[in-house]
């Protein structure tokens, strides 16, 4: 069976969900073209084409979807598909998916309710594209859960990470903010903050470290390949999440695989994989006051406590298990 697949095979940083998704679908004897390789958008639009064009008797197209410039490729793409005669499966990304839906309903149309299947690996995706009538499979992004070393832990130390790409909507200044808090206390904590650059936020960082007082407190280390930090991670005890929109965020799954306690606003899809005091902490958008009273709940958690609530992490998180998702897909591309 060949299947094409659109969306971002760019070659830089770590894999991407389509990169993991045709690797492993490959191990099965899927025939996988992929194509998505420039950074220049209008020649990734014509690339993209050219792909579906060339291979026009493909069984499946898969075109990653998402809520911005994207959608409008998946617009594209999935209308050069039913001109074909070609099966398409949307999956969904986006986070903001659901405010598209909204605000270009007739496009929304043209792509959802035309295609084979949509899928996507956000719970709070699937419920909020089935309630809008567009039919929705969730199946996860695939993890080897055999590369994170799950770790116990008897107490918790105020050792933080924080992982992702310095952009505004990811809040990483709401980090800084909660070692300067607990400082302000007479509480000393220490942050790591690992991802690339996207914005400028990464120097506006740096200086709100320096302005607040904490910067012999904080460890910028740039981007770390998925190797180096989950390594690392292993000198910490809690993972902070602080965005402001967001969905499924990858990290946060591997930081649960990890045995991480996480912490994170309560924003998007992330009520749909952390359940309050269960698998993780949930606070409001931005709120430091309530990260920083999270903090300090989980150092005072007896071993046993704390170990229900990681454990719980990561059974939620081995639903992601590379195995079980294959499966899913094996399902819906019969």
């Amino acid at each position: 069976m060949k299947i094409v697949y659109i969306g971002n095979n760019l070659k830089r940083g770590n894999p991407t969900t389509l990169q993991n998704l045709s690797a492993l679908l490959s191990t099965v004897g899927y025939r996988i073209k992929v194509y998505g390789t420039s950074k220049n958008k209008f020649l990734r639009i014509l690339e993209m084409v050219f792909g579906v064009c060339k291979n026009y008797k493909a069984t499946y197209v898969l075109i990653d979807t998402y809520s911005t410039t994207n959608f409008y490729y998946a617009l594209i793409i999935s209308q050069l598909c039913r001109c074909l005669g070609v099966s398409y499966i949307p999956i969904l990304h986006g986070g903001n998916l659901p405010v598209r839906l909204k605000k270009n309903p007739l496009l929304s149309k043209l792509i959802f309710k035309n295609s084979y299947n949509n899928s996507t690996p956000s719970l709070y995706l699937e419920t909020e594209f089935n309630n809008q009538g567009y039919e929705t499979v969730y199946i996860p992004n695939p993890m080897q859960l055999e590369s994170y070393k799950f770790k116990k832990r008897s107490h918790i130390s105020l050792k933080l990470l924080w992982v992702r790409a310095f952009d505004e909507i990811y809040n990483p200044n709401m980090a800084i903010e909660v070692v300067s808090e607990l400082k302000k206390r007479g509480i000393t904590a220490y942050l790591s903050m690992v991802g690339p650059d996207k914005d400028g936020s990464f120097a506006d960082c740096k200086e709100l470290a320096i302005k607040l007082g904490v910067e012999n407190k904080i460890e910028f280390t740039g981007y770390l390949s998925k190797e180096k930090w989950v390594q690392k991670a292993a000198n910490y005890d809690i993972f902070i999440n602080t965005t402001t929109v967001d969905n499924i965020p990858v990290s946060v799954l591997e930081a649960m695989t990890l045995g991480l306690p996480v912490i994170s606003t309560n924003v998007g899809g992330i009520p749909y994989l952390i359940k309050d005091k269960f698998n993780g902490f949930l606070v409001e958008n931005n709120n430091v006051d309530e990260m920083v009273a999270s903090v300090l709940d989980l150092t005072k958690m007896n071993s046993s406590d704390i170990n229900i609530l990681i454990d719980n992490a990561r059974v939620t998180a081995e639903n992601c298990d590379e195995g079980k998702v294959l499966k899913k897909w094996q399902e819906i591309l019969k």
